[in-house]
């Protein structure tokens, strides 16, 4: 098995993610910094990732958690600007990575696992897994033809977004979902129609919905949660050929 998809199997980070961090000289088999990405390991080899021993992937288990992240919360494993991660919310025993990104200013429902391919699976884009999220708005009332807009798709710097559900849940609040992860999207897009956020939460990734969970805290999702996000957004896209 290729490094970087053994890396990704011990749930170190996303196959990409883990391609970076071989490149950056971050990973070590067998004392020896390798980086190539592509290097063959069988799965016994003493794999380290900054000096921390990466478990192998068939022995080591798969938790996934639910963060609910405050404002001012980084989402890495690590910060090199000493800012508070998610990873210090959650108390388990096994290296987490966050699924995906919150911005640090924004609030709410986030996923951490080791299980790199549930990872890919809830962030590839072909798979378009749902986000909901709410956001605080200047310039009330949102009216139904800027929501209108939102449905369609708005044109970004980026191209144009994929059509989005949206609704008020009063004056200055609305409800967006989203099959897409651009960076800070819901953000721009409500900029372009004219109201700029105020405050924003996520409220639901895929089937799993933010209720219950108070701010800064984490827990661990039961076997059937789970289940449930592996089954989230499209089916799996056919094999290359």
């Amino acid at each position: 098995m290729r490094l970087q998809k053994h890396l990704a199997h011990a749930g170190v980070a996303s196959r990409r993610a883990s391609e970076k961090l071989v490149f950056e000289g971050r990973v070590m088999v067998d004392g020896v910094v390798v980086l190539d990405p592509a290097t063959d390991v069988a799965g016994t080899e003493h794999i380290t990732v900054d000096g921390l021993e990466i478990a192998s992937p068939t022995t080591q288990a798969r938790v996934v958690y639910a963060v609910n992240k405050p404002a001012g919360v980084v989402s890495t494993a690590r910060d090199t600007h000493g800012r508070p991660t998610v990873v210090d919310l959650v108390d388990a025993h096994v290296r987490l990575y966050p699924v995906g990104r919150l911005d640090a200013d924004t609030t709410g429902l986030l996923l951490l696992t080791n299980d790199g391919e549930l990872a890919q699976h809830l962030t590839h884009p072909s798979f378009e897994v749902p986000k909901t999220y709410r956001a605080r708005v200047e310039h009330p009332p949102v009216k139904e033809a800027t929501l209108r807009r939102l449905r369609e798709g708005v044109r970004l710097e980026d191209g144009m977004t994929l059509p989005a559900k949206a609704r008020a849940l009063s004056r200055e609040e609305v409800e967006l979902t989203l099959r897409e992860g651009r960076k800070r999207q819901v953000r721009r897009m409500l900029e372009e129609v004219g109201h700029p956020v105020v405050a924003l939460q996520r409220v639901a990734f895929g089937p799993l919905r933010l209720t219950g969970l108070a701010e800064g805290r984490a827990r661990r999702l039961t076997a059937a949660e789970v289940e449930r996000l592996r089954a989230a957004g499209r089916p799996s896209p056919p094999p290359r050929g």
